[in-house]
């Protein structure tokens, strides 16, 4: 659907799988395995495939934590999105990208699913994009350090629930698995 009627492609966006944000994540090797799949599908497929690097005071560019785990392979031709905000729209050429590729419909993956995950998934759907979260690919770390009652797993089990009921007028969210992902039928 989409509000671009003439953007009818698919990318698979993966973002901030970076060493020092999933280093303490949940299921931190299942969830890079699943992604690599994705990642895998999308090539296979001639899909679209953005990568997305986030830096801050606490994880400057170029450092060792900033770097994407070594599971990942970037291909040259793959184009990277630098981040300095959550929403991976805010401040960075993602739009221009997703245009000049016909993209409306995103198939997101990645961390931290109660940060940059969400914030991107809601910057997609208000921006009119059809956003899907790939329900086993995301993860995040253990909340409960900073007081809330939820632990990694709980965050993510609330945002597959929540997320897969999300739509806006001519824009879907939803979930699907990495199994069930199929970029040929466009996710």
């Amino acid at each position: 659907m989409s509000s671009f009627p003439d953007r009818p492609n698919t990318a698979l966006l993966v973002i901030d799988v970076q060493r020092d944000v999933v280093a303490n994540a949940h299921d931190r090797d299942g969830v890079i395995a699943n992604i690599k799949t994705l990642v895998q599908k999308a090539r296979e497929t001639s899909t679209p495939l953005i990568w997305v690097q986030h830096a801050d005071d606490e994880m400057p560019e170029g450092s060792d934590g900033w770097q994407y785990v070594d599971e990942l392979q970037q291909e040259s031709s793959e184009p990277v999105v630098h981040k300095h905000f959550g929403d991976s729209f805010e401040d960075t050429d993602l739009e221009a990208l997703l245009a000049e590729q016909k993209v409306g419909h995103l198939v997101v993956a990645g961390a931290q699913t109660d940060a940059c995950i969400r914030s991107t998934l809601h910057g997609a759907l208000v921006r009119g994009y059809d956003a899907l979260l790939v329900s086993d690919a995301h993860t995040t770390d253990d909340p409960s350090q900073f007081g809330l009652p939820l632990n990694a797993e709980q965050v993510i089990a609330h945002t597959n629930m929540y997320w897969r009921f999300q739509t806006a007028p001519g824009r879907t969210g939803g979930t699907r698995a990495t199994a069930d992902i199929d970029f040929i039928s466009g996710g």
